[in-house]
């Protein structure tokens, strides 16, 4: 699918089970995103492994991006925006009343579900 170039950037919200897999895939000078651990944390990493290629390797967290309250109106109002513009497109793939939380849970356990659950009152 790349032309064998590897992909240039990978955003993985599983950890254990996808990381290594995930910095196979990366082309030169590629990013790999760790934000997630649903499949378990990812450990100590050998910084060796980002040497073939150049590769980079970041795990930001969102209080980083919104450590003051400037930071924080200036990426909420981005965001929104690129909402609003349809620039990103919400995923909503459940919606339940909250009284069916567990069910909720459930579904996400057992990976039923692809983009978001809403549960309302």
């Amino acid at each position: 699918m790349t032309g064998g170039e590897g992909v240039k950037i990978i955003y993985d919200a599983v950890g254990a089970t996808t990381f290594e897999k995930g910095l196979r895939v990366l082309g030169r000078r590629g990013c790999m995103c760790l934000y997630g651990q649903a499949g378990g944390p990812v450990g100590a990493v050998d910084s060796g492994m980002l040497r073939n290629g150049s590769l980079f390797l970041t795990r930001p967290t969102l209080g980083d991006y919104t450590a003051t309250r400037p930071e924080l109106l200036q990426r909420a109002e981005e965001c929104l925006d690129w909402v609003q513009s349809g620039e990103i497109k919400l995923n909503v793939s459940l919606n339940l009343p909250l009284s069916d939380a567990a069910e909720a849970h459930r579904r996400l356990e057992g990976r039923e579900t692809t983009g978001k659950i809403l549960l309302t009152p």
